[in-house]
């Protein structure tokens, strides 16, 4: 248990005043159309980008997407998505640098279809919100609160019946129990318990469609590029009982999470600690290339 949040009282959740003052003390730290999406529109060569949506805050985000360039409709869709939690760098990163170093590696086999940053406003103002203090990886569903959400779902749509493949890019911070649980819990007006942080990758399945062998194949790839986090002395990651070596099971469709907005019948959810002394940002990027390579070699071995 964490002390009381800055913010709000005790047992009660947020009304508009509290969100409102959540809202005014967050700042921007760095700059998406300086760091993201030059690296987005330097693909152009390779993909098709299509601008799926614009965020309306008070700064007017676009929303981009990355389409193989030789798209066949015929062929099954790889989903990658970065940056649903805008503040976990390694997940847009990753994308990109995926989307860069394989823009032609799967042309004849998969369609690549890849969201880098679906939540700009996240990745300028390091946060897991979006500025109304809704979390957008808690709100696939329909008439969902949340934009980036919203956008995402209405883009993908039209592909669900060719999706084969959905990879979320995600990370597990220190911040995790430092900032975002304690103001969960104070938005929601309940006792924040924190959770043991793993130190290391590890992955979370969808427990409609666990698909052990997949999750596992994942693993063993990015065990050659980063280390796997091990599991607590209640032999769980993050308060979930471990399934196997580095994989953890949530109801994703239930929860609203990304990788359950799809009819995929393989899902996964990668989780990188870039707090880790045992890692460097770069390390981080490569261990999410590593995950989607990995799930992709699994999928070509299956044909």
């Amino acid at each position: 248990m964490t002390e009381q949040y800055s913010i709000g009282q005790t047992g009660k959740p947020w009304q508009a005043g509290e969100k409102q003052q959540w809202l005014a003390q967050q700042t921007k730290k760095r700059d998406y159309f300086e760091d993201i999406e030059p690296q987005i529109n330097a693909l152009s060569a390779d993909y098709q980008i299509e601008q799926y949506g614009v965020l309306d805050y008070e700064t007017h985000f676009p929303l981009y997407a990355l389409k193989s360039a030789n798209w066949r409709s015929e062929l099954p869709v790889v989903l990658v998505t970065g940056g649903v939690h805008g503040y976990e760098t390694s997940g847009i990163l990753g994308a990109l640098a995926f989307a860069k170093k394989h823009a032609k590696t799967y042309d004849g086999e998969f369609n690549l279809l890849i969201l880098p940053c679906i939540s700009p406003w996240g990745y300028e103002t390091i946060n897991r919100w979006n500025p109304a203090a809704v979390d957008p990886n808690r709100s696939f569903y329909a008439d969902s609160p949340a934009q980036e959400s919203l956008l995402a779902m209405e883009y993908v749509n039209p592909h669900l019946a060719s999706i084969i493949l959905h990879i979320d890019l995600h990370e597990t911070t220190d911040t995790d129990n430092s900032e975002f649980r304690p103001a969960l819990a104070a938005r929601d007006g309940k006792i924040n318990h924190n959770w043991n942080i793993p130190d290391g990758f590890y992955l979370v399945g969808h427990t409609q469609k666990p698909e052990a062998a997949f999750q596992q194949a994942i693993i063993n790839t990015v065990q050659a590029v980063t280390h796997i986090a091990e599991a607590d002395e209640h032999n769980a990651l993050i308060g979930v009982p471990i399934e196997q070596f580095g994989v953890i099971n949530y109801d994703a469709t239930s929860l609203g999470l990304c990788m359950g907005m799809t009819d995929a019948a393989y899902v996964t959810t990668t989780e990188v600690y870039p707090d880790s002394p045992n890692t460097t940002p770069q390390n981080c990027i490569d261990g999410q290339v590593a995950a989607i390579e990995g799930a992709i070699t699994f999928l070509l071995a299956q044909k």
